[in-house]
């Protein structure tokens, strides 16, 4: 075998339609294409590589341990792979939409990943207003970090050691700041990369994976674009129920076994709405993500 025949390990750390960095486990980080379309690849992909003219082409891809993406009927977009964690982040003085945080929540208990909710802006008059209304997510059991990213990224920190997280919010909450600290030569990189990869528009649209060896040998953190909107058309219906944790302890105690907890008599979900154990906006999501998962898709 020439040495240009080689299967090269590695690890996905930037991607922009079929195009994408890989990060060689010997050290060199190389432009890569896909071979063939058999399978759409994601930051946080372990691939296998060979040499070609001007970079490299792809190769292989490892099986994934969890694949964070949105859908809906018509279409799925991929943000990253063998996630272990999923990052929220809002801030204060921006409208808050509290449904896409709840999806983000059932998107990384779909997958086995851990949820954290990042409140970013600390420093801001209005913080307290975010405060109060995050108090369900954290009557939940999910951690809720306050921080202010442009003065200290601190209280995060710790929530990042040893796992590899992907960071999603809304455009203007502060991701690419807390980034920034984590990783400082984050800006000229994404630069470089958006270059590199064609991406011809600005550096946050390119999904890119910052390896961050300060908080262990395999952690990492992935940046990715603003989105208003996060579809689980992909989750199946019955999954769906199981990735709302409050609504576990009282799942196949109903009356019937096929029971869709909306009026069927002797119903333990909805007893336990009634008793305040179950909060109703989260019961009334359940429904519109199982219509949603149920729909015929394109």
């Amino acid at each position: 075998m020439n040495a240009s025949d080689a299967r090269l390990p590695g690890l996905v750390i930037a991607a922009h339609r079929r195009h994408f960095e890989v990060a060689l486990d010997e050290g060199e980080r190389l432009e890569c294409l896909q071979k063939g379309r058999a399978r759409t690849l994601a930051c946080g992909d372990r691939v296998e590589v060979v040499r070609i003219a001007g970079g490299g082409a792809i190769d292989a891809v490892a099986p994934r341990t969890s694949l964070v993406y949105r859908s809906d009927g018509f279409r799925e977009k991929l943000i990253a792979a063998n996630v272990t964690q999923i990052a929220g982040v809002v801030a204060a003085g921006i409208a808050l939409d509290e449904e896409l945080i709840h999806r983000w929540m059932i998107a990384a208990e779909a997958e086995g990943c851990r949820f954290v909710l990042v409140a970013n802006k600390r420093d801001l008059p209005d913080f307290a207003v975010l405060r109060e209304r995050l108090a369900s997510i954290a009557a939940l059991g999910y951690p809720v970090i306050e921080l202010s990213a442009r003065s200290d990224v601190g209280p995060l920190v710790p929530w990042l050691a040893g796992q590899h997280t992907i960071l999603v919010g809304q455009s203007g909450m502060g991701k690419s700041t807390i980034i920034n600290a984590l990783a400082p030569a984050a800006a000229a990189r994404t630069e470089r990369i958006s270059e590199a990869l064609r991406a011809g528009r600005h550096t946050t649209t390119a999904t890119t994976l910052y390896p961050l060896p300060a908080l262990g040998d395999d952690t990492w953190i992935v940046d990715s674009p603003g989105m208003k909107a996060f579809g689980l058309a992909h989750v199946a219906p019955d999954a769906l129920e199981q990735a709302f944790v409050e609504l576990r302890p009282f799942l196949g105690h109903c009356r019937f076994r096929d029971c869709r907890h909306d009026q069927e008599p002797r119903c333990a979900v909805q007893d336990a709405v009634a008793h305040g154990q179950v909060m109703p906006f989260r019961l009334s999501l359940l429904y519109a993500l199982q219509r949603e998962s149920a729909r015929p898709r394109a």
